[in-house]
């Protein structure tokens, strides 16, 4: 298979249409990179190209695949199909970019390593955080050393979207989702994001996962994600496996250690993540509710607030904004730039690869998994995976 080394000769198809499907359709679109085919069960597929324009649809992965207009694959379902789409799209050519969690286990997700690098593909896991702009300044500010030697990080990701017992999502069962819920959904994005910024992966973690709802009640019928709830539909109760919310503490491969709050059943927040950065020289905090906003903590003066493309922001997210001062870079945005930079690295460009890798995926499916044992046996748990190292900025 050639790979066109124009960035918008490039094609792509993405299997999945509920929430995050379209998202990804949409800031393809704004890149100029043509959406050629999209693919889901019978009816969905046909539903969803006619609703987003989309000239091929098909209800078999497989025939996506096999497809000759499309170049990179974006796999957007539930998590227990990653592994088999993610192999299946390697061994057909394509490049990937696959939502997270990479897979369900290690194992799977080590074969997906193998084989990503033999087929000589890019593969890319949407940790789409990584590009909020105050993120990669961080980035670029621990790296430089402004910040000084990094004490602690200190953090959460809370949302309330599973709040009631009638809230229902495939994410609840671990069969679709995996034995994680709200630690390897929405957690992820925050340990991918600590890692990145810091530019250490997590050695070991202590886990206490908890579950609010132990019994919920299902719809009789599927519901998308973020779907309100009908006051006319019927329920059928069932037992929870998986978690509401949880503590995890961190310790870093630099050294740092960390702590992260993770929650679903936040009561008024919809989609909050914040991370706060305790150097030896000053700290740094940002709150993706104030995506504009960047701070600084200053122990002999003055604290500081600096607004995204100022002098002040600093640097770090130079090449990956579009808009000036004031006029609002958020979630949307941050798909566009890491489908940028995956789609350059994709067409032989020299921009740094910024994107989380398939090793990245792996790794942090590895953290999960140390997390779940961590929580079972109430104490520290090293993550089996090998530290992961990320590439510092210049």
């Amino acid at each position: 298979m050639h790979t066109p080394n124009d960035l918008h000769a490039l094609r792509a198809g993405v299997i999945g249409t509920g929430f995050i499907g379209p998202v990804h359709v949409e800031a393809l679109r704004r890149l100029g990179i043509r959406v050629t085919a999209i693919c889901d069960v019978a009816g969905l597929a046909d539903k969803a190209a006619s609703a987003l324009a989309i000239p091929l649809a098909f209800g078999d992965y497989r025939d996506l695949l096999a497809c000759p207009d499309v170049d990179v694959v974006h796999i957007t379902t539930p998590n227990r199909f990653h592994a088999e789409m993610s192999l299946a799209a390697l061994r057909a050519g394509k490049h990937v970019v696959c939502e997270k969690p990479l897979a369900m286990n290690t194992r799977e997700t080590a074969r997906i390593v193998k084989a990503a690098g033999a087929a000589g593909r890019v593969f890319a896991v949407n940790y789409n955080v990584r590009f909020y702009p105050a993120v990669l300044a961080l980035r670029r500010l621990v790296a430089r050393g402004e910040l000084g030697d990094i004490i602690h990080v200190n953090g959460s990701y809370m949302q309330d979207w599973l709040f009631k017992d009638t809230d229902y999502n495939w994410r609840l069962l671990p069969q679709e989702g995996g034995k994680l819920r709200a630690v390897a959904d929405i957690g992820t994005h925050w340990m991918d994001t600590a890692s990145f910024i810091l530019g250490a992966g997590i050695d070991s973690v202590m886990a206490d996962l908890a579950t609010w709802h132990t019994t919920r009640k299902r719809p009789l019928g599927e519901v998308l994600t973020f779907a309100q709830a009908d006051a006319k539909m019927k329920y059928a109760a069932y037992e929870v496996e998986t978690d509401d919310f949880a503590s995890v503490l961190l310790r870093f491969a630099n050294g740092a250690r960390g702590n992260l709050g993770v929650s679903q059943v936040a009561a008024g927040r919809k989609n909050c993540i914040r991370i706060e950065i305790y150097g030896s020289k000053k700290s740094a905090w940002w709150c993706s509710e104030e995506p504009e906003m960047l701070h600084f903590g200053n122990r002999d003066g003055a604290n500081e607030t600096a607004v995204r493309a100022t002098p002040a922001f600093g640097d770090g997210a130079a090449g990956l904004m579009d808009y000036p001062p004031g006029h609002v870079e958020g979630f949307p945005d941050t798909f566009k730039m890491n489908f940028r930079n995956i789609y350059a690295a994709i067409a032989g460009g020299t921009a740094e690869r910024l994107f989380a890798s398939v090793r990245d995926g792996h790794q942090e499916v590895a953290v999960c998994e140390a997390i779940l044992a961590s929580n079972q046996a109430r104490k520290w748990v090293n993550v089996q995976c090998g530290r992961s190292q990320q590439p510092k900025p210049e």
